[in-house]
């Protein structure tokens, strides 16, 4: 069935191979294997749905929390010649029924509703009576109780189903899900351990900023005026802010729109339109707006104020770089976003819900003044399983400036935390250290304090700032209530010994990401791009995403051989449109005397080899002529992935050579700190081992010896 599903890929999509974690996804829901896949926004998780959908018999639904998720989703399927189509509330009764009759009839490949739509008889009714090769729950978190955009009708489905006789596969995909999210979506949809599908959020085409100190409209122009024909959204935290915002960059001349819950729905749906088809080219707007937007070519993201959670964060940030090109998320910090998010986090009913955001703000406003890397923040606040490093793209990473040794000033406010006895914020532990005449300080007699007016040459501001900072560096905990209280913690006993320094970063750095491309074909391409969507009535990423055509700009394909080497076009495209920019492409290339030639795509596999892909790799590995950059440069696949495939082989009780990862004075030190931990997972592992041990070579230790699970 995979050879199906990789023809499939080729011929519909337009790629040879697939991305970390589909293939698995895949497989697993063509045998008939309820699954979970948690993967990155732009990780391509629709695929995995898709592709399935396709290669088995009867109708695919696809659960979707929005309308605009829905419209994208059958605009894409359209354009590849699927028949698709949504059944939601933005149709006529009439329209509904002309679509109902019409699945009945075994009409469509692929049917998209809202969740409410499983309390509708007549829906219910007609999904009892047709072949179903699958359903799928995209924005899978929605169910989950746990999660952070949680929606009682996506749950009460669940329940729901068990009456539908003729129940297929089950699935459900997510960018944003916390291990208790996961746990959640297992039970509920009852997915068997081995059946989630995690390949990690990390999001490799993205560079993470965070800008603080800046008059955030003059750097929105600033930085505007460098990147005015890119996609951009910039999230404000109120309504007010984004009619502002929106009002200033339309007076300096930037095709704009805007899009907040207090506009018309009408107004809403157009600002939406206008934004998809590239007619305006920024959205400024709450966080009513983008969540199932598909939209590939979106360039930056900025962050007017600083959200409430690294969740939503996360999520909005990830819609830049969906087709996998460099794109900016950038957080402009104030202080003062940490009071606008409190209100907010006030105005719910329930205690328990409040003590819970408070402690997610708390670590969205420790990632507004962590210096190590924001990626790696990110990753390690989901508890991602896949190792990171760091991602050598953020402010962090990229800092220009100077590293600065703060030891000193470090002892200085934790000696002073500790002799305030807890429980007061960073607010009046800056005036004690400045050595304020606060009311409050005398009040609780801490003008008295050996540790009173010890750094008077710092501002308080500086102060609180380098706190907060001291708190994202996990130096002090400041709890999970609405007023914080700092405490110590274990870490902070070392620095105050002498024996850990304290180093902070000088300044921050402005960072830009490229790609390089012809600008000036890959623009008129854009061009001819926008003239067909609007004839077709589509989106325009969805003829061919910005990476195609930046592909078209610099290697100039002449025919449709050259054309269909290009990321990105398949069969189906080529029919549709190939010829179309071939015309436009060919004069350019016969004016060029060379350009790059496009990489080959990997040789597809024999059509007459029916192995398994790992058993595959497992074979090119044992004739040992090839290395892992080797065998997954052949096989169009990352080395991660064919490691992955090795130590599977190793599971299933292959023999392998373990000299490539390790050697017995390694293997001996990785068992040794694996029996002393109590938490038996790879980064505390990692962490007390030298820096020499890679993750791969400890990984590589627990498989042999049987320590760890795939």
């Amino acid at each position: 069935m995979m050879e199906q599903a990789e023809k499939i890929l080729m011929q519909y999509y337009g790629y040879s191979s697939f991305r970390p974690g589909q293939e698995e996804a895949i497989e697993q829901v063509m045998n008939g294997q309820n699954t979970l896949a948690v993967m990155p926004t732009g990780g391509g998780k629709s695929l995995c749905y898709q592709i399935p959908g396709l290669a088995i018999e009867g109708t695919a639904v696809v659960i979707s929390p929005l309308i605009s998720l829905m419209k994208d989703q059958v605009d894409a399927l359209l354009s590849y010649g699927v028949a698709a189509t949504y059944i939601n509330s933005s149709l006529t009764a009439e329209e509904q029924r002309t679509r109902l009759r019409d699945m009945e009839k075994g009409r469509y490949s692929f049917i998209y509703v809202a969740p409410e739509r499983f309390e509708t008889p007549s829906f219910l009714s007609a999904v009892s009576r047709i072949p179903l090769s699958l359903i799928a729950f995209d924005e899978a978190h929605c169910i989950s109780q746990w999660g952070h955009d949680f929606r009682p009708s996506y749950r009460s489905i669940v329940p729901t189903l068990n009456k539908i006789p003729n129940l297929p596969v089950l699935m459900a995909l997510t960018a944003t899900a916390t291990q208790e999210v996961v746990a959640d979506i297992k039970q509920l949809i009852h997915v068997e351990n081995g059946h989630v599908i995690n390949t990690g959020f990390a999001r490799e085409n993205l560079a993470f900023r965070i800008v603080k100190g800046r008059d955030k409209r003059e750097f929105i122009t600033e930085y505007m005026s460098q990147v005015p024909n890119e996609s951009g959204i910039i999230y404000t935290a109120t309504r007010k802010e984004a009619d502002q915002l929106h009002y200033v960059l339309e007076k300096k001349g930037y095709a704009a729109g805007r899009y907040h819950a207090g506009m018309t729905e009408h107004q809403r749906k157009q600002a939406q339109m206008d934004f998809v088809q590239d007619e305006t080219k920024v959205m400024v707007a709450t966080n009513a707006f983008g969540m199932g937007i598909d939209k590939s070519n979106v360039r930056y993201v900025i962050h007017y104020a600083m959200p409430m959670n690294i969740e939503s964060y996360y999520q909005e940030a990830g819609r830049a770089g969906r087709d996998g090109e460099p794109g900016d998320c950038i957080l402009l910090f104030a202080s003062k976003d940490i009071n606008l998010q409190k209100f907010l986090i006030d105005q719910s009913p329930s205690e328990e819900k409040k003590k819970e955001e408070y402690a997610k703000l708390q670590a969205m406003t420790n990632y507004c003044h962590t210096h190590t890397c924001l990626q790696k923040y990110i990753l390690e606040y989901f508890n991602d399983p896949v190792p990171y490093e760091r991602c050598g793209k953020c402010s962090n990473c990229t800092h220009n400036g100077e590293v600065e040794d703060r030891t000193k000033e470090a002892q200085m406010v934790l000696s002073c935390v500790k002799r305030m006895g807890g429980g007061f914020g960073a607010g009046l532990t800056a005036k004690v250290l400045k050595g304020s005449r606060d009311q409050k300080v005398k009040q609780f007699g801490f003008h008295k304090l050996s540790t009173y007016g010890i750094m008077p040459k710092i501002t308080e501001k500086e102060l609180t700032q380098f706190i907060h900072f001291l708190t994202a560096e996990g130096y002090l905990t400041a709890g999970s209530g609405k007023y914080p209280s700092l405490q110590l913690t274990s870490e902070a006993a070392a620095v105050l010994k002498g024996e850990k320094p304290v180093e902070m970063l000088v300044e921050t750095a402005a960072v830009q990401q490229s790609s390089e491309y012809h600008v000036q074909y890959f623009e008129e391409l854009r061009h001819l791009r926008k003239q067909l969507a609007d004839e077709a009535g589509l989106p325009p990423y969805v003829i061919f995403s910005d990476a195609t055509l930046k592909e078209f700009s610099n290697h100039l394909p002449r025919t449709k051989e050259e054309m269909l080497q290009m990321k990105g076009v398949g069969e189906r495209k080529y029919e549709q449109y190939g010829e179309t920019f071939l015309e436009v492409i060919r004069p350019w290339s016969e004016q060029t005397e060379s350009a790059p030639i496009p990489s080959r795509r990997p040789e597809p596999r024999d059509p007459f080899d029916d192995r398994p892909s790992h058993i595959v790799t497992f074979e090119l590995w044992k004739s040992g002529s090839h290395s892992i950059r080797d065998i997954a440069d052949q096989r169009g696949m990352s080395p991660q992935t064919i490691e992955n495939h090795l130590f599977r082989c190793v599971q299933e009780g292959e023999d392998i050579s373990w000299d490539y990862w390790f050697d017995e004075e390694q293997e001996e030190q990785v068992l040794q700190q694996y029996h002393k931990l109590e938490e038996k997972k790879l980064k505390p592992l990692k962490e007390e081992l030298p820096d020499t041990f890679t993750y791969s070579m400890i990984k590589a230790v627990l498989i042999k010896h049987r320590y760890l699970n795939r």
